[in-house]
């Protein structure tokens, strides 16, 4: 039988954290045929001699759902190797909708282009595929914009029925394919919700056994708390709990990840099922305004920020606030302010310089904590690097510069540790029968270039990108195979209604 595609001479790194081991991989109708010494005749072959083959990489936390609409070709992730994106994290997902409603009234510019035709999952998936997307997606649905679409922006509990209705939303998403609940309460509308909403919105994903994902009600001084808080949740609801990008803001609390982790263990060796996400990079990204109090600026804060995005003052992108106060003779409270009252100054989108580098390598180490990048896919300005850089950094700065993790550990933390956690099936490893979402890169020489400076940079070293059977990378050209799914938790991939 002749194959599609055979890849010879690879050094294979199956996924599974097991050592790499050279062989070929046979690849057909969209699938993995055969791992090992290939035999068949094949309509194409690729001599992957020096190079080495695994698994497509998995980004646990993006925000990519508007992008998968209005930037389909995905390339600032094809070019990474990632072949699938979690969207619908920290909250904000492209579902529910209702026409006539502002996507943008609860996420700002962090879901920028999620628009469209649609008012649930299915709808969304749709959507999406009509543009023929070059990766896969797979969706949390999100409490903030659930809470939005029912109660606008209304600082209060809700009344019992609200807490009804986006109860629905939650199971109707669940239903049709959602991987589970994402909360995200430093941000507005969540910040306004107790515990107990949270509680009894994560329950509609329990019957689906979905995850419960979140940014965290504090990262920095309250970051304990918060982590009990999160436990919490997950203990009363039975659902997986996943802390997304792990951190501990501020030089201050600076060393907290570890105490943070050690109340994941107790959590884990009583039975609980808690996993994380980190990104490999000092300074975070959000929406602004989400970040101060317009009556009483922090100036040490802005002084750590830079601005990626900044619709009413475009002239201010990629420069920190600090040296623009300076130029114009500002206070830095009063250009903050000047900022955020302006048209548009709720969704401008800063940086900010709020990590110690000793917590990253924290992070790293703890068995299984898996890789997320975070970005907001907004292209004008001077995004975060992380949205261009993040997994080519983990290989190249933290497996091959400072040996923070073996290859193997890190492939696995990026494949097969992220796909069965967040439930995609038969993916993230190199074996037969598994859907054959693949990258082919040079371990020696694989690293990012994207800096704060320059951010919209590719990286180097990844030779070839192959999503569900065919090449849609190749030596640094796209080839617009529009060959991405949209996946359903635990299930087979959407197919359109």
């Amino acid at each position: 039988m002749t194959v599609d595609l055979i890849i010879r001479n690879a050094s294979i790194i199956d996924g599974t954290g097991a050592p790499s081991f050279p062989g070929d991989v046979e690849i057909d109708g969209g699938r993995i045929s055969a791992v090992g010494n290939a035999g068949s005749p094949a309509r194409a072959e690729i001599d992957a001699r020096g190079l080495t083959l695994a698994p497509g990489f998995i980004d646990v936390h993006t925000h990519d759902d508007g992008a998968f609409i209005r930037h389909p070709g995905m390339s600032f992730k094809l070019a990474q190797g990632v072949t699938t994106c979690v969207c619908g994290n920290c909250g904000f997902s492209a579902i529910p909708a209702e026409r006539g409603v502002d996507p943008g009234l609860a996420s700002g510019g962090i879901l920028s282009g999620a628009t469209g035709d649609f008012e649930d999952l299915e709808g969304y998936f749709d959507a999406v595929l009509a543009k023929r997307p070059s990766i896969n997606s797979i969706m949390l649905v999100g409490h903030n914009t659930v809470r939005t679409t029912v109660m606008g922006m209304e600082e209060r509990a809700p009344t019992a029925n609200e807490l009804t209705l986006m109860r629905g939303h939650v199971a109707k998403a669940m239903e049709q394919g959602a991987c589970g609940f994402s909360t995200g309460l430093i941000y507005r509308p969540g910040r306004w919700s107790k515990t107990n909403e949270v509680i009894e919105l994560a329950r509609a994903a329990a019957p689906f056994n979905g995850l419960y994902a979140t940014h965290m009600r504090n990262e920095g001084d309250r970051l304990l708390e918060a982590v009990d808080e999160t436990l919490l949740i997950g203990r009363e609801t039975g659902l997986h709990t996943h802390i997304s990008h792990h951190k501990s803001a501020g030089k201050r609390n600076w060393g907290k990840v570890g105490q943070s982790l050690e109340k994941v263990d107790r959590a884990r060796a009583q039975g609980q099922r808690v996993t994380l996400d980190v990104y490999p990079y000092t300074a975070g990204s959000g929406r602004m305004i989400e970040y101060f109090n317009l009556n009483a600026i922090d100036r040490d804060y802005a002084g750590l920020m830079r601005i990626a995005n900044c619709p009413a003052f475009r002239e201010f992108e990629g420069r920190m606030l600090i040296d623009i106060a300076r130029e114009r003779g500002h206070d830095i409270a009063d250009l903050v302010r000047m900022i955020l009252t302006a048209p548009d100054g709720d969704r401008t989108i800063c940086i900010h310089f709020i990590i110690d580098e000793a917590d990253i390598e924290t992070n790293l180490r703890y068995p299984g904590m898996m890789i997320g990048s975070d970005g907001i896919p907004d292209l004008r300005g001077k995004p975060h690097p992380r949205l261009f850089g993040t997994f080519p950094r983990i290989l190249g700065e933290y497996v091959r510069s400072r040996g923070v993790i073996g290859l193997e550990d890190a492939v696995a933390r990026m494949t097969s540790i992220s796909a069965d956690t967040f439930g995609l099936k038969e993916r993230g490893r190199v074996t037969q029968g598994f859907h054959a979402d693949l990258v082919l890169f040079d371990p020696g020489t694989v690293k990012d270039t994207a800096t704060y400076d320059d951010p919209k940079q590719h990286p180097d070293g990844i030779t070839l990108v192959i999503v569900n059977g065919e090449i849609a990378f190749r030596n640094g050209a796209y080839t617009n195979a529009g060959s991405g799914k949209t996946l359903r938790y635990r299930r087979e991939s959407y197919r359109g209604r």
